[in-house]
């Protein structure tokens, strides 16, 4: 068998921060070539591998080849059982799995499609995915398993995600005389009160307690020191329940906002980004059989994954991997050995 932790070594020694993927597809189409039993096809730096047989009953398995920017400090190194580096644990130990397994599963209980793919941490037009699909039938299946770092237990379904960013209008005047101006940054700062003491519902779907969350992630205003702001904008980040659409979620934050927005002074609320979620699937027998391998609960994803994407399009999906998913995007970032083990262990069980 392949020494994963080596294997996961050399992946994230390879530099793939997101847009800059081709060394790391390189290297992978490299292991691929050799596999007799798969059907390879390279699209931009995307990689798709396929088994023989009909795509009824195809499972996907699916991996992203990039990462978030390099944290400064952040080094590759080994310590006892520990591999720590960017993307350790998100997500090139599952990508390790994948190419062991890949070689090595060459009669799978049902068809396998490997995916690689690009893009993956940034906005959502940018996937890779989106060059895979648009191309019929390759990416076609029933099942899809999106091997996130998830401790080695399945995470059902994922969240919807939104951001959407506020203007709050306001009128110039001399900081010696307020009276003369209205002040945008006051005025979100009420705004910016009552989103911080909105506690939004969780939700819960067949037995999984989905947390919903609502943060502002950005603030930014101010013309001058001596200036009263006519101009004031912040950025919110609603992660809300795969039950809820992405219209709902956004219909929903529109009515908490409304008491705090004055179109007379240019207010503006503006979606920027957003996709709805993934429903958790467990009564899918390949993810039922899957949890029952694990020998854990399945729980709900906290946060949003390619599970949505493929659940837009039909399948049940999953997330399951090595990897503390706590870790992902942190300057300790690391997976260990075994943890590595017990993730190929399951999935060989379960695909073979």
């Amino acid at each position: 068998m392949t020494d994963l932790l080596a294997l996961t070594e050399q992946l994230v020694a390879i530099p793939s921060e997101s847009r800059n993927e081709r060394e790391i597809a390189d290297f992978v189409a490299g292991c691929l070539a050799s596999i007799p039993h798969l059907n390879v096809e390279r699209v931009g730096n995307n990689l798709v591998a396929k088994t023989a047989g009909t795509d009824e009953g195809r499972i996907v398995v699916g991996g992203h080849l990039d990462t978030v920017p390099q944290h400064e400090g952040q080094v590759l190194r080994r310590d006892g059982d520990a591999l720590y580096g960017l993307g350790s644990a998100d997500m090139k130990a599952s990508l390790a799995i994948m190419l062991d397994l890949a070689q090595t599963i060459a009669s799978p209980s049902r068809p396998l499609t490997w995916v690689f793919y690009t893009c993956e941490e940034i906005a959502r037009e940018a996937s890779g995915l989106n060059e895979l699909f648009a191309i019929p039938g390759l990416l076609a299946g029933d099942v899809a398993l999106l091997l996130e770092p998830t401790s080695c237990a399945v995470e059902a379904g994922c969240q919807g995600t939104l951001r959407m960013d506020l203007s709050f209008g306001g009128v110039r005047a001399h900081t010696a005389r307020p009276f003369m101006g209205v002040n945008a940054i006051y005025r979100l700062a009420s705004a910016l009160n009552a989103l911080r003491q909105h506690q939004p519902a969780i939700v819960e779907i067949d037995g999984l307690k989905y947390a919903q969350q609502l943060q502002v992630v950005a603030v930014s205003g101010g013309v001058a020191g001596n200036v009263v702001p006519d101009r004031a904008t912040c950025t919110l980040n609603y992660r809300f329940a795969p039950s809820t659409s992405l219209e709902a979620a956004e219909e929903e934050l529109r009515d908490l906002l409304a008491p705090f927005l004055d179109s007379s002074l240019g207010d503006a609320a503006v979606l920027v980004d957003g996709a709805g979620g993934a429903l958790p699937g467990l009564t899918n027998p390949v993810i039922a059989q899957l949890v029952a391998a694990t020998g854990a609960p399945a729980s709900a994803k906290v946060g949003w994954t390619d599970c949505a994407t493929f659940a837009a399009r039909g399948f049940a999906t999953c997330n399951f991997g090595p990897g503390d998913p706590l870790l992902a995007h942190h300057p300790d970032e690391h997976v260990t050995g075994a943890s590595l083990l017990k993730s190929r262990a399951i999935l060989e069980t379960l695909l073979s």
